[in-house]
């Protein structure tokens, strides 16, 4: 066969382009809507079920959150806590402890007396 001379078609020469710098097309485009639609959809079903499962372990099954917790324990003493009597008395490791101290400091509900001393606020 004879190869044609001349020049090619339009269209043919912008799917070349479009592929080759890997531009997506229209259906691209559509297939990547319809797929985020589907994740959008789980995502908001999942959360449903989470907020009900964080929601029921509040307020029914009598389960105190850990930031509860040491909040409370904060509040009864007085002059405050040292980190060692915050954890003897809540049992948590000592990263959750420092997670929720930090967290309840930035809340602007406790208050660092001196290294290591908590004051609920």
């Amino acid at each position: 066969m004879v190869k044609r001379k001349g020049s090619i078609g339009f269209d043919a020469m912008v799917r070349f382009f479009m592929h080759k710098y890997e531009i997506p097309t229209t259906r691209d485009l559509g297939e990547l809507n319809a797929k985020l639609d589907r994740l959008e959809s789980l995502m908001s079903s999942k959360s449903g079920e989470a907020s009900k499962k964080r929601n029921g372990a509040r307020q029914g099954n009598g389960v105190v959150p850990a930031i509860d917790e040491v909040l409370k324990t904060i509040k009864q003493s007085k002059q405050g806590l040292k980190f060692a009597d915050i954890q003897a008395k809540t049992g948590f490791p000592d990263k959750k402890i420092r997670n929720i101290i930090f967290r309840l400091n930035k809340l602007s509900k406790i208050k660092r007396h001196s290294r290591g001393v908590y004051i609920a606020l």
